[in-house]
C-alpha cells in the first residue's frame, strides 16, 4: 500500500503517483500535504528536488476534485505564480499528470508565445492556473483575467522571483488577489525582502523548512579544477571521454559562451546543445525535452534559462564558469542530486576567480577539493592563494585597509600640492 494513502487523497490520485513510480512521500510532502488539504496558510523553506510541486498541487488537485464548483469566465479558483517558463512548464506537466481523469480545467501562460491561445483557456474558466509574472499581468491589464473567485494562491521560488526583477511585479499581482483566501510561499533562502513579503501575505502561517542547502553540498561529490582561460575547452573535451558521465549539464556565464560550447562540443562529435533566453519558448521546450530524453548528451545552460531544469539522472554538472552569487551554485549542483540521491560536480577556475570561489565555499561551509591530477592544472601565485586563506571577510578587510592607505596617500599628496 502507498503511504500516499496516509493523506486520504482520492483513488485516483494515488493510482497516479503509483504509475509515477512515487512509493513514499519526500519529506516535504509529509510535512506540507495534512496542512494544505486542511486549508492552512504556508511557508515552506525548501529547494527545487525536493518534491515541492506535489507537496503543494496535490491538496489543491485534492480538494478542488471533492469539491467541484461552476467557474465564472475568465477566472480561476488558484494561481501558481513562478519565475521562469520552463519551471511553468514543468509545474502543469505535473499537475496534468496528477490529475488525470479528474475533469479539472488548467492552463499555463507564459510570454514568448501566441497569447489568444492562453486567454481563451481562460475565457473558460479555470481550476489551475499556473503563470509567470510578465504575461499574466499583461492579462490582468487587458481584462483577460480577474480573481474573484481565487481560493488558493501558490508563491513558488519566491527568492529567484527577486533575484531576477520580479518582486515589483509580484507585488502588483499580488494586490490584484482577493485577501480571503489560502496563501503559500515557497523560497529556498530567505533574505529581507522575501520575510516581509511572507508577513504581509500569510496568515497564521505553518512554517516548514526541509533540506538546508549545505545538505545538496554534502550530497554532490564537488570538485574545483585550477586552469588556464584557454585550458577550459581541451578540459572539458578531456572530462567527457569518460563513458559514465552519460547526461551532463554545463553551466555558463552568457548565451554566446554557452553556444560556443555547443559549437566545439559537437566538432568532436558530442552530441550538444544550449538552453538561454536568446532562443524561442518552443525551441527551448524542444531542446530540454531532448535533453530529457537522452536524445543529447549535453546541455549548455545559463543560470536564468536554467531556473527550472527538473531533469533525471544527471550524472554530472560542470560549471564552465564559477556563478557570482553563492546562492546559484547551490542551484547549479542541485540538479545532480535531486530529492537526496547523490550527484557529481566540477567547477574550473581561474586565478582571477578566486575571490568568487572563496565566497562559494564560504556559504556552503566547506572547502572544495582541488584536483591536481589533470593534464591542464594550473598553481595559482601565492598572493592568490593568501586570498583564499583569508576568507570572505578578512579579504575584505585587507582591501579596505588597502584602499584607505592609498586614500590617505592621495590625500596627502594633494596637500602638499
Amino acid at each position: 500500500m502507498s503511504e500516499f494513502n496516509a493523506f486520504s487523497l482520492l483513488g485516483s490520485i494515488i493510482d497516479r503517483l503509483s504509475l509515477k513510480g512515487y512509493k513514499e512521500p519526500t519529506p516535504i510532502q509529509k510535512e506540507c500535504i495534512p496542512i494544505l488539504i486542511n486549508g492552512n496558510d504556508l511557508l515552506g523553506i525548501a529547494q527545487t528536488g525536493t518534491g515541492k510541486t506535489a507537496a503543494f498541487s496535490l491538496p489543491i488537485i485534492n480538494n478542488f476534485a471533492r469539491n467541484k464548483i461552476d467557474i465564472s469566465a475568465k477566472s480561476t479558483r488558484s494561481l501558481i505564480l513562478t519565475p521562469t517558463r520552463e519551471l511553468a512548464s514543468q509545474i502543469m506537466q505535473n499537475i496534468d499528470d496528477y490529475a488525470e481523469g479528474l475533469a479539472l480545467n488548467t492552463k499555463v501562460v507564459y510570454g514568448g508565445v501566441g497569447r489568444q491561445g492562453q486567454v481563451d483557456a481562460i475565457a473558460q474558466g479555470l481550476d489551475i492556473l499556473v503563470a509567470t509574472p510578465g504575461r499574466l499581468l499583461d492579462l490582468i491589464e487587458t481584462g483577460d483575467i480577474h480573481f474573484k473567485a481565487l481560493e488558493v494562491f501558490v508563491l513558488d521560488e519566491a527568492d529567484t522571483m527577486l533575484d531576477m526583477g520580479f518582486f515589483k511585479d509580484v507585488q502588483n499581482i499580488i494586490a490584484k488577489l482577493p485577501k480571503k483566501r489560502q496563501t503559500l510561499l515557497f523560497s529556498a533562502t530567505m533574505p529581507k525582502e522575501i520575510e516581509i513579503l511572507a508577513q504581509d501575505i500569510l496568515t497564521a502561517p505553518t512554517k516548514v523548512k526541509i533540506t538546508p542547502e549545505t545538505v545538496t553540498a554534502d550530497l554532490v561529490n564537488q570538485n574545483v579544477y585550477h586552469l588556464e582561460k584557454s585550458d577550459k575547452m581541451p578540459l572539458l573535451l578531456n572530462i567527457l571521454q569518460t563513458p559514465d558521465y552519460e547526461k551532463v549539464l554545463i553551466f555558463c556565464k552568457t548565451k554566446y559562451g554557452a553556444d560556443i560550447i555547443v559549437n566545439e562540443l559537437k566538432k568532436a562529435s558530442i552530441t550538444a546543445d544550449s538552453l538561454h533566453s536568446g532562443k524561442t519558448q518552443a525551441v527551448r521546450e524542444t531542446v530540454l525535452q531532448h535533453f530529457k530524453e537522452a536524445n543529447l548528451r549535453v546541455l549548455v545552460a545559463t543560470d536564468v534559462a536554467a531556473r527550472g531544469i527538473d531533469v533525471d539522472n544527471i550524472t554530472l554538472v560542470i560549471n564552465y564558469n564559477l556563478p557570482e552569487d553563492p546562492r546559484n551554485y547551490i542551484h547549479r549542483i542541485g540538479r545532480t542530486a535531486r530529492a537526496g540521491k547523490s550527484g557529481m560536480a566540477i567547477s574550473f577556475a581561474v586565478e582571477n576567480d578566486i575571490r568568487q570561489l572563496t565566497n562559494i565555499e564560504n556559504s556552503i561551509g566547506q572547502v572544495i577539493p582541488v584536483v591536481t591530477e589533470q593534464p591542464f592544472h594550473k598553481e595559482f601565485s601565492k598572493a592568490s592563494i593568501q586570498v583564499k586563506k583569508l576568507g570572505k571577510n578578512q579579504g575584505k578587510k585587507k582591501v579596505n585597509k588597502t584602499n584607505k592607505n592609498i586614500r590617505s596617500k592621495s590625500l596627502k599628496k594633494s596637500r602638499k600640492k
